[in-house]
């Protein structure tokens, strides 16, 4: 029996779990060098043990054996398919999601490299990245690969983002943080708006792509703190608070400068960035129209309020310990979306019964698009038309 049964949900977010070895049968060998370089790779060599103790684990016929009653118990590169492609589908199919959009985990930030002074290398890496990416996600269609593309040159962002799509890969993925010397709303980007757009397939955000917390946050004179890894990169408490701040200003500039009101077909994921800003957010997009509406020509222009614009085009993850009725009923329903970042120790061990529990008070209808209908729509062509609504499932 799969972990979700007799219903259809989509996974707006899952991860895979690359080794440090994972780009190289797919980086451009002139820059090989460069990228071997990167304080990454000589923090995390190849033949590191994390790296061999990975493999060997995987490769333990013993550790395998319980792989379908460790599913959700398993976390990070334990977790049955966590880099071995062959295994994924095993995994999926024991999920019992009818569909995952597919992020990176070592790979996530392009290695700090947007802002480098090496845009070459940054471009050959997000290269690498989605030549990667759609290898892994070829053995099922019900992996949706995500193509990464910085946003640090204009006609660099348009070649990856075309080759991304030509790769077969089902999202956009950009950094919410502002590129160097212009903003994500530039009109010189809207040919990969256009070619998103046509192809029917979304722009998304995900947590690590966002400017990070000004370090100085954590000296405060005290012991510092671990996070929930027992390390010191990843979030805490503080760090936390501002996860989604670039998003909600990124979308803002798109908004109001006119993106989602020129490409009405263009749909924008926000993933694993938290959603209990959303309510708030949408009202303050709103007040911010109104105040400056007489004297900005741009805000003129928009065919309905920014709100309105966020319901038609934006689709948001709560994380399962957040409020999500609560985010739904101040939101709207077509907004959020369930997601189990599998298999990240965040997604928890049951994220479908806590998000069962914090969505029982709505209707019926609005918990279906929380599982399904909003994925679907966030996805347009992307999903094929016969992963929508498995007809197994539909008639269960």
């Amino acid at each position: 029996m799969p972990y979700v049964a007799n219903r259809i949900v989509h996974d707006a977010d899952s991860h895979l779990m690359e080794l440090a070895d994972c780009l190289d049968g797919f980086m451009d060998p002139k820059h090989r060098a460069r990228y071997d370089a990167l304080p990454k790779l000589q923090a995390w060599p190849r033949d590191g043990k994390w790296v061999t103790g990975a493999r060997a684990k995987q490769g333990d016929p013993a550790f395998r054996a319980g792989a379908s009653e460790n599913l959700l118990l398993r976390k990070n590169y334990e977790a049955l398919g966590a880099f071995q492609r062959e295994d994924r589908p095993r995994a999926l199919d024991l999920l019992g999601f009818s569909s995952q959009l597919v992020f990176t985990t070592w790979c996530l930030g392009n290695f700090q490299l947007d802002e480098s002074a090496d845009l070459d290398l940054a471009y050959a890496t997000a290269q690498a990245h989605n030549r990667m990416m759609a290898a892994f996600c070829s053995v099922d269609r019900r992996f949706l690969g995500t193509g990464y593309v910085p946003l640090a040159d204009f006609d660099c962002a348009n070649a990856r983002a075309k080759e991304a799509i030509d790769l077969g890969l089902k999202a956009l993925l950009i950094p919410s943080r502002c590129p160097n010397g212009h903003s994500p709303s530039h009109i010189a980007f809207d040919p990969i708006w256009a070619m998103a757009q046509e192809a029917g397939l979304p722009i998304v955000f995900h947590v690590g792509g966002e400017e990070k917390l000004k370090p100085d946050y954590f000296n405060n004179g005290l012991p510092k703190v671990k996070d929930f890894h027992g390390g010191e990169e990843n979030f805490t408490s503080v760090s936390f608070m501002a996860i989604p701040n670039s998003v909600m200003q990124t979308l803002a500039a798109l908004i109001f400068d006119g993106v989602l009101d020129r490409f009405p077909r263009l749909k924008f994921g926000a993933i694993e960035l938290g959603a209990s800003w959303l309510p708030s957010w949408m009202r303050y997009l709103d007040a911010g129209y109104g105040a400056f509406y007489k004297g900005e020509e741009r805000l003129k222009k928009l065919s309905m309020k920014p709100s309105d614009f966020v319901k038609r085009q934006v689709r948001v993850t709560p994380y399962p310990h957040e409020d999500a009725g609560w985010i739904v009923n101040n939101s709207g329903e077509e907004i959020c979306l369930f997601s189990s970042d599998f298999p990240h120790v965040e997604g928890g061990r049951n994220p479908v019964k806590r998000f069962d529990e914090s969505l029982a008070s709505l209707l019926p209808r609005a918990i279906e698009r929380f599982y399904c209908d909003n994925f679907i729509d966030l996805m347009g062509e992307g999903l094929a038309p016969d992963l929508r609504r498995p007809a197994h499932l539909s008639a269960a």
